[in-house]
């Protein structure tokens, strides 16, 4: 028996829903209403980088703790992405100079 000593790049279907215990089909429903992101190569096979592991556990913890349907999933998914985009931005804006500090005394 071998065992590989690093992950691979890309992990196939099978090798994806049993790295996440779940079943294929529900990967296939997934990529289909683009909460999970696969390319595929000239065969028509899909392929998963490993940022979808990442992503596939996001999507069972909102699962569990919000009962959310899986179309809605995309949903929240985008908006959480959304906000943190914003507030990565407002985070990196420098602040406006001139004015008095909130804080000032006189």
């Amino acid at each position: 028996m071998t065992y590989s000593l690093a992950r691979p790049e890309r992990l196939d279907i099978e090798s994806f829903a049993r790295a996440t215990g779940t079943h294929p089909e529900l990967v296939r429903r997934l990529v289909v209403l683009g909460v999970l992101d696969a390319q595929r190569d000239a065969a028509g096979r899909m392929w998963f980088s490993a940022s979808q592991l990442l992503a596939m556990a996001r999507i069972q913890r909102l699962r569990a703790g919000f009962a959310l349907n899986y179309a809605a999933l995309g949903l929240v998914v985008d908006l959480l992405d959304r906000i943190a985009e914003l507030e990565t931005a407002v985070r990196d804006l420098s602040p406006i100079t001139g004015g008095p500090k909130w804080t000032s005394t006189s």
